[in-house]
């Protein structure tokens, strides 16, 4: 049951990034959602959303590889795999939307 949860929330964020590649004007499912924006250039937007959304898409697809300990027995000591990846796979993120992401698309 609990790997279920976990595989659906994985899906939610591909469905996000889905979204996100889809979507023609800047969309809200990014980063900064209650914060400022980074200023994206006009002409940019597309490109930004596609490397967002491949982005999101990853995110969740990784998401539910890190879940597959949750198959196991209960209590197994598996689990701190799942938690300490994913502690990984967030920093990894935010490693990759600043650097590479938000610093190829934002204004100059």
């Amino acid at each position: 049951m609990g790997f279920i949860i976990w595989a659906l929330c994985g899906m939610l964020f591909i469905g996000e990034g889905i979204y996100c590649i889809k979507s023609k004007k800047e969309v809200a499912c990014g980063f900064w959602t209650n914060g400022k924006k980074p200023l994206i250039e006009d002409k940019n937007i597309k490109a930004y959303n596609k490397a967002l959304g491949k982005l999101w898409c990853a995110f969740g697809f990784f998401l539910i590889l890190l879940g597959i300990p949750l198959l196991g027995e209960q209590n197994s000591p598996l689990i701190i795999i799942t938690l300490v990846g994913v502690i990984f796979e967030l920093i990894i993120v935010m490693a990759v939307y600043t650097i590479k992401i938000e610093g190829k698309y934002r204004k100059k």
